[in-house]
């Protein structure tokens, strides 16, 4: 594997933007030969020789046996549902990105909406047997900033009420659990390669499906349901990945080690510079084997001396952009918030980690000297009065 030569010592100025994150990019020269290579075979798309060789390379890294990859994320969610047939109710969680249940939308099948454990901030097993009614099908559970859900609980439920379970593992590229991938789990689990993920293809995305005659269905479903020229076999939608896509998503393979620990490295430094903050907890993993750290969450607790929002908004005017994942809940927005399910009521844990939630910038670029930055930003709080005002809640 080539190791590219990387410094992440560039000075930070105080006038310097810090998002929440930054694409990790190989250097360019590395692209130029696949693009030269996709200039002189003139494929483009429909399953070229870079997306067969990037569905195996994936599977050789994640460790699954059968991975169908798609031009983003949220195409290979509503396809996952379409190849499973799901239908009716399907019980998900509240505290995600609103993908999630968009995607049941799109497939006319209605969310359920039921709370979050307080540790994981994932769904919660406890409360999933009361939500399930005749009409659920299945279980949508979210592997939440890459921290695995408990699936031994949720796929005996599943298994006791004939459920089908579908894992929205957007965030849990490369992670493990004391099995193995925790993409093994659920009837079919799906990935995000958008550029904010830890591993980005620019855009993109797949799922991992547990045999090779599911991968055949899927295969369809994402090429407008064509088995050959003449023949069509399912309403197939066109989820196809590019062959620049897949020739990125290759070399970011090469790479992907680096990202991976840098990201480690940069979350022990968090944790190291939080510790003596009075008032913010960092969020713990989820028993884990191997972390990708693709988020750095902190709760800001009742003993800080500012609300959520003030800091949030604090952090902004130092052009320090945390975002506040995941705020507001899914369930909050117009299209949802009419369900009975979606009763703030209903998701008293939810509600209030969605109020106290704070994600601060990682990346593999992201300096100490950055992080030092930040985390003094958050020790010595503003107190301007104004920041109580006009505090937005877009993604």
């Amino acid at each position: 594997m080539r190791k590219a030569n990387y410094s992440y010592d560039v000075p930070f100025q105080k006038s310097s933007p810090v998002y929440v994150n930054q694409p990790h990019l190989p250097p360019l020269a590395e692209f130029v030969p696949y693009l030269e290579k996709i200039w002189s075979n003139k494929i483009l798309s429909n399953g070229g020789p870079f997306h067969q060789q990037f569905e195996k390379a994936l599977c050789e890294f994640l460790g699954v046996e059968h991975v169908a990859i798609f031009s983003n994320g949220t195409i290979a969610l509503i396809t996952a549902l379409q190849a499973l047939r799901i239908t009716g109710e399907v019980i998900t969680t509240p505290y995600s990105f609103v993908a999630t249940a968009h995607s049941l939308l799109w497939n006319g099948i209605k969310p359920v909406f039921v709370d979050i454990d307080q540790n994981t901030l994932n769904l919660d097993p406890a409360k999933i047997e009361a939500a399930i009614t005749p009409q659920t099908t299945a279980i949508l559970p979210v592997h939440c900033y890459g921290h695995p859900c408990d699936m031994e609980a949720i796929q005996t439920i599943a298994d006791n009420y004939n459920l089908k379970v579908i894992c929205d593992a957007a965030h849990a590229f490369g992670v493990q659990d004391q099995g193995g991938s925790i993409l093994r789990h659920g009837d079919l689990s799906v990935l995000s390669f958008h550029a904010s993920k830890v591993f980005n293809t620019f855009e993109g995305g797949a799922i991992v499906c547990p045999d090779a005659k599911t991968k055949r269905h899927i295969d369809h479903l994402k090429n407008f349901g064509y088995v050959d020229d003449v023949t069509v076999v399912a309403p197939g939608i066109n989820g196809k990945m590019s062959e620049f896509n897949a020739a990125f998503g290759i070399l970011q393979l090469q790479h992907i080690d680096h990202a991976l620990s840098r990201r480690k490295e940069i979350d022990t430094i968090y944790r190291q510079l939080l510790s003596n903050v009075k008032g913010i907890r960092c969020l713990q993993d989820a028993g884990e084997k191997i972390h990708n750290y693709a988020f750095f969450p902190i709760l800001v607790e009742a003993d800080y001396p500012i609300s959520r929002d003030v800091l949030y908004r604090s952090l902004h005017d130092n052009e320090i952009y945390a975002r506040r994942y995941f705020y507001p809940l899914i369930s909050d927005f117009p299209m949802y918030r009419g369900l009975p399910s979606a009763h703030r009521n209903n998701l008293p844990v939810a509600v209030d980690a969605s109020s106290r939630i704070l994600c601060l910038p990682i990346y593999p670029a992201l300096s100490r000297e950055m992080q030092e930055r930040i985390v003094d930003a958050i020790s010595e709080p503003g107190h301007d009065s104004d920041s109580q005002q006009g505090v937005d809640g877009l993604f």
